[in-house]
C-alpha cells in the first residue's frame, strides 16, 4: 500500500501485542479452571499421553487398527468428561481458547498465505492517525470547504467552483495510477485545504499517503545525507517519498535553496512519473518562477505530466481575520456619553 516501513512495523507490533494479550488471557482462564477443578488438568495430561500412545502404536506396528480404535474411544471419553467439567464450573471451551481480534489470521496478519484484510485496515488506520496528528485532517474536508470566500469576484468564484468540483471527482475516482496535479496560486486560497481533503479520501480507501511541506522534506533529505547512521536505515525519506501511493508536496519553492535538495526533488518526482504514481504539488510560484528556482528540466516534467489548477481569489485567512475583528467590534459596548 505504500505506507512506509514505520507504519508497517508499527502495525506488526500492534498485531504481536494483540496476539500476546489474547493468549495470555486464555492461559489465565485455563489456570482459573485448573484451580477450581484439578481433575481438569489431569484429563488434559491424559489426553496428551493418549495422543502420544497413538503415535507409538503406528510406529511399533501390530494390531494398529484395533489399538487406534481403543485410543480413539478413550480420547473421546476424556474430551466428554473435560467438557462436562467445564460446564459444571461455569466455563466453555471457547473461553479457554485465545480470543483473537481477527479470527481469520489469529492476529498474525497472514491468512491463507496472503496478507490479511485486518492488517491492511490496521495500516490504513495508523497512517490516518499519523497524518491527523501532523496536520488538521478533520478540519480540511470537502464538506467544510466554502466557496463563499470567492463570491466577491465572479471570475474567481467560477474558477474555484470548477476546481472544487474537479478535486472532489479526483478524490472519488482516486487510484494508484491517477494523474498528478499542480495547484498554483497565492497564499490562503485553499490549495492546502483541498489537497488534504483528497488525502483524507485516499486514506479512507486504504491508500498510503505521505503529506508534508517541501521545507520539512528538504530538511529530512539534507539530514539523512550528512548525518545518516546504521540506525537510520528505516527512515529513508527519499525511498518513502518515491514508494507511497500518493505524495502531497505542499508549498514547493518555500524551502531553503540547495543543489542537493533540488536534485533529490527532481529524482523523486521524475521516478514517480515513470512509475505512474500520483503526486499533488501546491506552490505559490508561477511556472517561470519555478523554472528559475529549479531549472527547465523539472518544470518541463511538471508541465508535461501534471494537470494544472490555478487558484484565484482573496486570501481566505485575511478574510477570516477581518470577519473576527468585525465580530469582536460588534460585541463591544457603546462608549458612555
Amino acid at each position: 500500500m505504500g505506507y512506509g516501513k514505520n507504519i508497517y512495523y508499527k502495525a506488526i507490533g500492534v498485531l504481536e501485542e494483540r496476539r500476546a494479550l489474547a493468549e495470555q488471557a486464555a492461559a489465565q482462564r485455563l489456570a482459573q479452571f485448573y484451580e477450581l477443578c484439578p481433575r481438569g488438568r489431569e484429563i488434559r495430561e491424559e489426553m496428551a499421553q493418549n495422543s502420544a500412545n497413538a503415535a507409538k502404536t503406528v510406529i511399533h506396528g501390530g494390531d494398529v487398527r484395533g489399538e487406534l480404535e481403543k485410543l480413539k474411544a478413550h480420547g473421546a471419553a476424556l474430551r466428554e468428561e473435560f467438557s462436562q467439567l467445564l460446564s459444571s464450573h461455569g466455563f466453555s471451551q471457547e473461553e479457554l481458547s485465545p480470543q483473537y481480534t481477527c479470527p481469520l489470521c489469529k492476529d498474525t496478519g497472514v491468512a491463507d498465505g496472503k496478507t490479511c484484510s485486518c492488517f491492511k485496515e490496521l495500516q490504513r488506520r495508523l497512517a490516518y492517525e499519523k497524518l491527523s496528528l501532523e496536520v488538521p485532517l478533520s478540519e480540511c474536508t470537502f464538506e467544510n470547504f466554502s466557496l463563499d470566500y470567492y463570491k466577491e469576484d465572479q471570475q474567481a468564484y467560477r474558477q474555484m467552483s470548477g476546481i472544487f468540483q474537479a478535486c472532489r471527482e479526483y478524490a472519488a475516482r482516486f487510484r494508484k495510477d491517477s494523474p498528478s496535479l499542480l495547484l498554483k496560486g497565492g497564499t490562503g486560497l485553499g490549495k492546502t485545504h483541498l489537497s488534504l481533503a483528497i488525502a483524507g479520501r485516499a486514506l479512507e480507501k486504504g491508500y498510503g499517503v505521505i503529506y508534508g511541506a517541501a521545507q520539512a522534506f528538504a530538511v529530512s533529505l539534507e539530514k539523512e545525507r550528512f548525518e545518516r547512521t546504521d540506525s537510520d536505515q528505516d527512515e529513508d525519506t527519499q525511498a518513502q517519498l518515491i514508494s507511497c501511493d500518493l505524495l502531497i508536496l505542499d508549498d514547493l519553492g518555500m524551502e531553503f535553496p540547495s543543489a542537493y535538495v533540488n536534485a533529490s526533488l527532481y529524482y523523486i518526482l521524475d521516478t514517480r512519473i515513470l512509475t505512474k504514481r500520483p503526486t499533488i504539488i501546491s506552490t505559490n510560484l508561477s511556472l517561470p518562477e519555478l523554472e528559475k528556482r529549479y531549472g527547465e528540466r523539472l518544470v518541463s516534467r511538471l508541465s508535461g505530466h501534471y494537470g494544472q489548477m490555478v487558484f484565484q481569489g482573496s486570501d481566505i485567512r485575511n478574510q477570516k481575520r477581518q470577519a473576527r475583528k468585525s465580530w469582536k467590534a460588534s460585541q463591544e459596548p457603546l462608549p458612555k456619553k
